[in-house]
């Protein structure tokens, strides 16, 4: 977070406001911008500045903002980018305390935009005033009343921060068909000085704002936003970020397996999991967490029960909701007959519990059904899916009066049972399910969209690792391979022994200190493996001399490491710290060994890492079960491997000058964790 949190008071409920380069011209900003600031009743005074002095929208102008009488709080810029520094030394002369930046042709154009903007900055953060933009659409507070954006936005409870200046007009808009709206919508454009992070903290605090919504291409401040996605969370604030990037190849993938898979896509990752931010694909896929998150209650678990009125829609949400990572478990014979005496004695009640017609005569039935469920230890959360609603929708069913009062009871067993229902129904928009949604029940049209719902309200164990980054340690003298394992091996990892020889004499003397079996490798080489450089299973000296005068013919290294080979079978795991230019370091752990590209199976986190953390990560890979055993085998030691991991992650942030660490593979086996490789690359 930033060293100290500046007010941005003045940039959401400012006492007055200015727009330089107001205009009467529907195709500039200005006029725009003009329009939506004098929309609103709010009560502000307001200047219109026009460089000619003629009237905008019916109203005087001053033909610059010096001219202004009195102190301007909030100064709107929509000029070219000729006249932008003027513009902010103007801003800055009537006392300007925040100023929003909608000039294009900045840094995001140029060396000469670039420019102009740090000379901007200097003058602003000399006066301790705060800037949106440049190259943004502007700010809106609809709790105060305040738009100095070019369109309008539907009130409501979402906080709504974007780079993109379109992106937030297609998300306003997808809120509000979901009954949603925005509380506040900041485009940040070039992020010139206030940023995401500031900006999330401080809806964090509005009173307005139940949930923030943040679309960033990239995270220039992953830490920072860090720390305020936990103050987020820790108000009660959900912070749910879309970010592009998922097709990006990790840009040094010659140099290591660690900068070919710490894809922007997966350090984005890391942060919104270390900030306890939810992570979505899409604007459709932001609006249905939304609003999911507006439900007041959340799953202790994963374990959803499936309530339909037909087997085909059931049978479906089954399949999707477990797609999703979510539980379908069967259900307890107990339970089982507390819901037939709920239903009737044809219902299955396996899990998905299927009313099998007795809706039709008896719309009460989905209330009890409900009630049941949710009474139960055996249930976290409910999904309802198929029919409910067209009772509502069909006048000539009799039977929507009946199916209202259902729809309260179920409110009302939410209410009390505090566990989550989620709705997907035929008829959305049926007069029994906006009965749901307005006691709080988010209900959707397709069932997939329920499932996503589900699962952003499945609580998650918060990851609190102190990101703070550790003193720096005296660089290494070098990145070689003896450097690199030495300094691993004082931080707490543990290696084979190893002797470096620089000949046959030295090779013959470490091969009778050491005892067979041994492993030799050729050093100098950044793929060892891949360039012949690796001779195994070496069990007598007149092996070893041989593999040794090989290797030196072939390769000329500059030394040779003779190293104990270790026999245990056990699963090989990758460890690995990347540095990211915005982020830090950043770990990563997977399937080991060769295979690491081919089956792509890591997860990273930020770092440094504890180990409670770092066996978090080992446990959501796919390959988890070769790790705590499968088919009869004991598996792994995982604690001694997750301590390896987070002693990796220890030295790697304690050595900013190097941009990749890596342990590759480390032998997990049910004795512990051996590193039987390790290299580092300097930092760029």
């Amino acid at each position: 977070m930033p060293q100290t949190v500046r007010s941005l008071e003045a940039l959401f409920d400012p006492r007055s406001v200015a727009v330089v380069g107001a205009s009467n011209d529907p195709a500039k900003w200005g006029y725009g911008v003009a329009v939506q600031l004098l929309a609103h009743d709010a009560p502000r005074r307001v200047h219109l500045v026009n460089r000619r002095g003629v009237p905008v929208l019916g109203r005087p102008t001053l033909r610059r903002l010096t001219e202004a009488a009195d102190t301007v709080e909030l100064v709107v810029i929509a000029v070219p980018a000729a006249g932008f520094l003027d513009a902010v030394r103007d801003a800055l002369a009537v006392g300007a305390r925040a100023i929003v930046a909608i000039t294009a042709g900045m840094g995001e154009s140029d060396a000469g935009g670039r420019q102009l903007e740090q000379e901007a900055l200097a003058l602003v953060r000399e006066q301790g005033t705060v800037l949106i933009g440049p190259n943004c659409l502007g700010v809106v507070d609809t709790t105060t009343g305040l738009s100095v954006a070019s369109d309008p936005v539907t009130p409501g409870s979402v906080a709504l921060l974007s780079q993109s200046g379109n992106l937030v007009l297609d998300l306003d808009a997808q809120l509000a068909a979901a009954g949603l709206g925005v509380s506040r919508l900041v485009s940040v454009g070039n992020q010139l000085d206030v940023t995401l992070a500031e900006l999330v903290r401080d809806c964090a605090d509005h009173a307005g704002t139940a949930a923030i919504a943040v679309y960033a291409e990239d995270l220039r401040d992953g830490r920072e936003l860090v720390a305020a996605g936990r103050y987020a969370r820790d108000a009660g604030k959900p912070l749910v970020v879309l970010a592009p990037g998922r097709s990006e190849a990790g840009s040094r993938g010659a140099a290591s397996h660690t900068g070919a898979l710490t894809s922007p896509a997966r350090v984005v990752d890391a942060v919104c999991r270390a900030a306890g931010a939810y992570r979505v694909e899409s604007p459709a896929e932001m609006t249905v967490v939304l609003k999911a998150l507006m439900q007041a209650h959340r799953a202790a678990g994963p374990r959803v029960a499936i309530l339909t009125d037909g087997g085909g829609h059931g049978a479906i949400a089954a399949d999707v909701v477990s797609a999703h990572g979510l539980a379908v478990p069967a259900l307890s014979t107990g339970l089982g007959a507390r819901l037939r005496a709920a239903l009737w004695e044809p219902s299955p009640v396996a899990n998905p519990v299927d009313l099998a017609g007795i809706g039709e005569q008896d719309p009460a039935s989905y209330a009890r059904a409900v009630d049941a469920l949710l009474a139960s230890d055996e249930v976290d959360a409910v999904l309802m899916t198929g029919y409910f609603g067209g009772y509502a929708e069909d006048p000539a069913s009799g039977l929507g009066g009946q199916e209202c009062d259902a729809a309260r009871e179920i409110g009302h067993a939410v209410s009390v049972r505090g566990k989550p229902v989620v709705v997907h129904s035929i008829y959305p928009h049926s007069e029994s399910v906006a009965i749901l949604a307005a006691s709080g029940l988010p209900a959707y049209r397709h069932v997939e969209d329920a499932a996503t719902a589900l699962r952003a309200l499945v609580l998650r164990a918060p990851v609190d690792d102190d990101l703070a980054l550790p003193p720096p340690q005296p660089p290494l003298p070098d990145t070689g391979y003896q450097t690199v394992r030495g300094a691993l091996a004082a931080a707490g990892v543990s290696f084979p022994p190893a002797r470096f020889v620089r000949d046959r004499d030295d090779a013959a003397a470490a091969a009778g200190e050491l005892g067979f079996p041994l492993v030799l490798k050729a050093m100098g080489l950044l793929h060892k493996s891949d360039s012949g450089g690796v001779v195994l299973d070496l069990h007598d000296t007149e092996t070893l001399l041989r593999a040794y005068d090989d290797v030196v013919a072939r390769l000329r290294p500059p030394a040779v490491s003779i190293e104990g080979q270790v026999m245990q079978s056990g699963v090989e795991v990758i460890v690995g710290v990347r540095t990211d230019p915005h982020c830090g370091p950043v770990a990563l752990v997977g399937l080991g060994g060769v295979y690491t590209e081919v089956f792509d199976d890591v997860a990273c986190a930020l770092a440094p890492v504890t180990p409670t953390t770092a066996k978090q990560l080992l446990l959501s890979l796919r390959s988890a079960p070769l790790l705590t055993g499968t088919r009869g085998s004991e598996g792994a030691d995982v604690d001694a491997l997750a301590a390896t991991i987070a002693a990796v992650s220890r030295f790697a942030a304690a050595h900013p000058e190097l941009g990749d660490v890596e342990v590759n593979p480390v032998l997990a086996s049910s004795t512990g964790a051996v590193a039987l490789d390790a290299r580092a690359i300097a930092a760029p």
